[in-house]
């Protein structure tokens, strides 16, 4: 079975956030390990350029495997184009990881490590929201790769 990683800034505030979050959890449980890495926003600081090279150096100890970016200017993809890509790397890998970054960024150095960069959108999305979503079309790529209903 193919670990799934998210490597994300920050933590989830909100309840229905963490409840959406453990539902695509034990979604996910039935295709993939999937764990969930949270690294302490660095906002203490004031500077955002030390921000992000804090941030980011604590991101870079927890990749593993395939890394995936969540970057604006990454690569769009349908949710049948992505669930194919997320096919084609559990062929080639044991764990994918994916990195959400935090409200700055991240650093250029972690950006080169990226095995692939991908966006959602060109719009910004709140960073709760956006884990969810991530973890929605992660979802979504198992349900595609294995015949199920979900995806219509």
């Amino acid at each position: 079975m193919i670990a799934v990683n998210l490597v994300c800034v920050g933590n989830l505030k909100e309840k229905f956030s963490k409840d959406e979050q453990n539902e695509y959890a034990k979604r996910l449980s039935a295709f993939c390990k999937l764990d969930i890495v949270e690294i302490k926003e660095q906002n203490h600081l004031t500077n955002s350029s030390v921000i992000v090279e804090k941030e980011s150096e604590e991101i870079m100890k927890k990749l593993k495997g395939f890394v995936v970016l969540c970057d604006v200017k990454g690569k769009s993809f349908s949710s049948e184009s992505f669930a194919k890509k997320i096919e084609g790397l559990m062929l080639e890998n044991s764990t994918i990881t994916f990195v959400v970054g935090g409200s700055y960024g991240v650093s250029e150095k972690l950006k080169e490590m990226a095995n692939l960069k991908i966006s959602f959108s060109e719009m910004t999305f709140p960073h709760n929201l956006f884990r969810i979503m991530l973890l929605e079309q992660v979802y979504r790529a198992f349900a595609i790769l294995n015949g199920k209903t979900y995806h219509k």
